[in-house]
C-alpha cells in the first residue's frame, strides 16, 4: 500500500499525459501530490521532510509550467528533486559529518562506518546521475519519450540500483548465528 501511495502522483501524471497532454498531467500531478501529503498527514500524523520537499518542487515547477505554458519547467522537476536529495546527502557528509543514509536505516541494520559511507556516496552518485540522465532525455527526445522514461526508466533504474545496493549490503550483514559468543557456537 505504501508503494502505491508513493507512486500515486507519477502514475496519475502518466495516465493524464497519455489522455490529455502535458499541461493537464501537470495539474493532475500537483493535485495528486497535495492529496498524497494530506493522506499521509491524516494516516500517520507526520509528513517526512523529503515529502514536503517533493510537494514544494512539484508546486513550484508544475505551477511555472502552467503559468508560462512551457513544458520545460516540469521536465526540470525530477532533476531538481534528484539533485536536492543528492546534495543533501553530500552536504550532510561533508559539512555536518552526518550520514543521512545511516540515520534512515541504522535502526534496521548494523554496518561498519566505511560501508555506511559507501552507501551514502553511492546514493549521492545515483541521484546526481539520474538528474543528468533526466535532462539528457528531456532535451534529446520528445515529451512522450520523456514521460515514458520518467515512469518506466526512472523506476526501473531505481529498482536496479536498490537491488545492487542489497547485493552490496548482503556481503556485510552478519547472520544472527554469527553474533553468538564463541562458547555457545558448536
Amino acid at each position: 500500500m505504501k508503494l502505491l501511495i508513493d507512486f500515486f502522483p507519477i502514475i496519475l501524471f502518466f495516465a493524464a499525459f497519455k489522455v490529455w497532454g502535458i499541461y493537464v498531467a501537470t495539474a493532475v500531478a500537483i493535485a495528486a501530490t497535495v492529496v498524497q501529503i494530506g493522506y499521509i498527514r491524516l494516516k500517520h500524523g507526520k509528513v517526512e521532510p523529503l515529502q514536503w520537499l517533493s510537494l514544494g518542487v512539484i508546486v513550484l515547477f508544475g505551477g511555472a509550467t502552467l503559468l508560462a505554458h512551457s513544458e520545460t519547467f516540469i521536465k526540470w522537476k525530477p532533476t531538481v528533486l534528484y539533485w536536492l536529495m543528492g546534495g543533501t546527502l553530500l552536504v550532510g557528509q561533508w559539512m555536518f559529518r552526518k550520514n543521512f543514509i545511516q540515520s534512515l536505516m541504522g535502526a534496521q541494520i548494523d554496518l561498519p562506518a566505511p560501508v555506511w559511507r559507501n552507501l551514502n556516496w553511492g546514493w549521492t552518485g545515483f541521484f546526481a546521475t539520474m538528474g543528468v540522465l533526466n535532462l539528457w532525455v528531456a532535451y534529446n527526445f520528445d515529451t512522450d519519450t520523456w514521460v515514458n522514461f520518467k515512469l518506466f526508466g526512472g523506476i526501473g533504474l531505481m529498482f536496479a540500483f536498490v537491488i545492487a545496493q542489497a547485493l552490496y549490503l548482503s556481503r556485510h550483514v552478519k547472520d544472527e548465528g554469527d553474533a553468538a559468543p564463541k562458547d555457545l557456537q558448536p
